[in-house]
């Protein structure tokens, strides 16, 4: 299959976390080719969010919704459901990133962390996957990390959290491939120009005593490519596995400039 994303006209994709930063990227792919697109996001600029989208051309919705709560979460994919169809992609761009010495990762920590990015992305998988199995057609992408392959000191908690997802995205697209539904995930390294990134600069250098830009400078240098991925790279990644790819399930590429391999 090409990369043709006029195959998106018409087609219902659904992207949490896309209030801002890659999700928002992601779902503004998608309107721009014609999908229609239900932004989910805990934060209310959501709604400010699908409404510039639908100022572009686009057709896009933003719904104010915690993926952390199963029931609302439920409600939520039944509701989008009946008003649009079965979904055709799911992106579970929703996380948190936490960075702190193990001894200081409270048990609070870690059921956040868990909750969000581990159930949240389990919520929304329930929430949209009878739906494509009923199809015989869909596309699941979850967001892991690199984190989630090799163990990262000061990341315990969000390194276990992401490898929880690249095992069910291995699990589920084994049972789901009778349904020809392909599920992946993607594991990026560092997105230079995201949130998360902001947010994880701030944590090393208050953990490392370093300043921003000499944390920037220390991650980066480690990079073979030298230089992070752009929320642009990741978004292209998304788009091969939502319109082509239709031999890949069960994968997790790496985006990370080289520094991991496997």
């Amino acid at each position: 299959m090409s990369l043709d994303m006029r195959q998106l006209e018409g087609k219902l994709c659904v992207v949490t976390g896309a209030a801002r930063s890659v999700g928002f990227d992601i779902a503004k792919r998608y309107a721009e080719n014609g999908a229609v697109v239900v932004m989910l996001d805990i934060n209310p600029q959501v709604a400010d969010a699908a409404q510039e989208l639908c100022r572009s051309g686009g057709h896009a919705e933003g719904c104010l919704l915690d993926v952390t709560d199963g029931q609302a979460v439920a409600r939520r994919f039944q509701t989008i459901i009946q008003e649009h169809g079965p979904v055709y992609a799911l992106v579970n761009a929703a996380g948190i990133m936490e960075i702190s010495p193990f001894e200081e990762t409270t048990d609070e920590i870690w059921k956040r962390v868990w909750e969000i990015n581990v159930m949240g992305t389990v919520h929304c998988i329930r929430g949209a996957i009878g739906s494509m199995r009923k199809q015989c057609r869909g596309k699941i992408i979850n967001f892991a990390s690199k984190a989630g392959k090799t163990g990262s000191k000061l990341m315990s908690v969000y390194g276990a959290s992401k490898g929880a997802v690249i095992t069910l995205t291995q699990a589920l697209a084994q049972e789901y491939a009778r349904y020809r539904l392909n599920i992946n995930c993607l594991c990026p390294d560092i997105i230079d120009d995201s949130g998360v990134w902001a947010q994880a600069n701030k944590m090393y250098s208050e953990n490392l005593h370093m300043s921003p830009e000499e944390v920037k400078e220390l991650y980066e240098s480690k990079v073979p490519l030298g230089r992070f991925a752009t929320k642009e790279d990741i978004t292209d990644m998304v788009c091969f596995y939502t319109v082509s790819g239709e031999d890949c399930t069960g994968q997790s590429i790496n985006i990370t400039g080289g520094r991991f391999m496997h």
